[in-house]
């Protein structure tokens, strides 16, 4: 494990991260290493290979090369604590690695109540088939999370802000709790990645990044990972390499050049976003603005207290209109794109529906009026803010009045 480059800040890291002489020679960028078959020189190399498992000893194309041990090593650099980081082919696949790394038959699993969709949907479909229990917590309600823990709990998935709905968690509470309770406990932590919530660092166990967004930074990309202490890494892998889990060199080459560029672009998309949330929050046709950053917001003074940074992704509450005029405001829209994903950098607008996926905690929540739920979710990118508001303005024009 190395010092993380703890005494360097941000974009210095971000230069120099992962760039090891041994897999770069004498260029700037480690090369794509192409390659299934790693070849040896005799019988006694070919029995040596198998008696070390580690980064930086050549094995077989599955195991990785170059390129892509210096994408791991880079996203180990970045998050403090971490010893090492699991490549995944998406960021799905990074959740599903995470769980099965540490779940067995019979094991709780608690799942944060405002997860990404797909990890309730691997939550009820795989590992209830694998014998797994879930369990939904709000993650606003620290007593009655506590009270969900039982014996068998052995993992806690936590995301934060909360996918589509944008709540602020006491994360470190929550990873405190689960560490009482011998569970481990793990983060999606696409939204501020390690450079705006060091996520190891606030006392959870398992890092997860899908870097196919902020990462990647340009929609040309589908990966995952995970960060982890010593002997839950040492589980992760294993337990990657059984599943036979590997990203393309060709994609980690693209992934390590996102990555140079990050902490200035979620600089630039920070700040748009957040000028557009003050702007939205302004109009008499928005409800609520989901936005953490935002100050004023219910969330704020939580982001305040645990982020160093945050990103282009937030949602907004259209008040009292249906989703007819939604549909209207978004397809009206001529600088966002209709999508899923986000990070990239072009601007995204998706209309979202919470209600169905939540079982622990009500949405639309208290304090809302009955009409007030049609979502729209932001992805900020690189263009000019006031073009976006523009465009938004236009499209607003374009739904009508109530």
């Amino acid at each position: 494990m190395s010092n993380n480059g703890a005494d360097k800040k941000a974009g210095t890291r971000l230069v120099g991260a992962g760039r090891k002489p041994e897999w770069t020679g004498a260029v700037v960028n480690p090369p794509v290493w192409r390659a299934s078959t790693h070849l040896y020189e005799n019988c006694a190399a070919l029995k040596e290979g198998t008696q070390d498992n580690a980064d930086g000893r050549f094995f077989y194309g599955r195991r990785g090369a170059p390129t892509q041990w210096a994408l791991a090593d880079a996203l180990t650099e970045l998050e403090p604590c971490a010893f090492g980081t699991v490549l995944y082919p998406s960021g799905v696949a990074a959740i599903s690695g995470a769980l099965m790394s540490v779940l067995s038959p019979g094991n709780t699993l608690l799942v944060t109540d405002n997860a990404y969709e797909p990890s309730r949907l691997m939550a009820n479909g795989l590992f209830k088939r694998l014998g797994v229990e879930t369990r939904y917590f709000d993650p606003l309600d620290l007593n009655a999370y506590r009270a969900l823990f039982c014996e068998n709990t052995k993992a806690v998935l936590i995301e934060s802000p909360g996918s589509l709905t944008m709540e602020v968690c006491d994360t470190p509470a929550l990873a405190a709790i689960a560490r009482e309770h011998g569970a481990v406990s793990m983060i999606d932590n696409t939204w501020a990645t390690p450079l705006g919530f060091p996520a190891l660092q606030h006392g959870c166990d398992m890092a997860i990044m899908a870097l196919t967004k902020h990462v990647g930074g340009h929609s040309d990309l589908m990966m995952g990972s995970v960060s982890a202490g010593e002997r839950l890494y040492k589980r992760l892998r294993q337990t990657a390499q059984t599943l036979g889990h590997v990203v393309s060199p060709d994609d980690a080459a693209l992934a390590l050049r996102g990555l140079r560029t990050l902490e200035l672009r979620l600089q630039k998309q920070t700040s748009t976003a957040l000028k557009i949330a003050e702007w939205l929050q302004k109009r008499g046709d928005v409800a609520h603005v989901l936005c953490p950053m935002l100050p004023g917001s219910s969330d704020y003074d939580l982001w305040e207290r645990d982020f160093a940074g945050a990103c282009g992704l937030f949602s907004f509450v259209l008040k009292g209109r249906d989703a007819d005029a939604r549909a209207r405001l978004i397809d009206a829209l001529e600088l966002f794109g209709i999508g899923y994903s986000w990070g990239g950098f072009e601007s995204l607008a998706l209309p979202a529906n919470p209600a169905p996926i939540r079982s622990a905690a009500k949405w639309p929540p208290e304090g809302y009026e009955a009409n007030d739920k049609q979502v729209i979710r932001l992805s900020i990118g690189l263009e000019d803010a006031d073009d976006l508001i523009a465009d938004l303005s236009q499209a607003f024009d374009v739904m009508g009045p109530a």
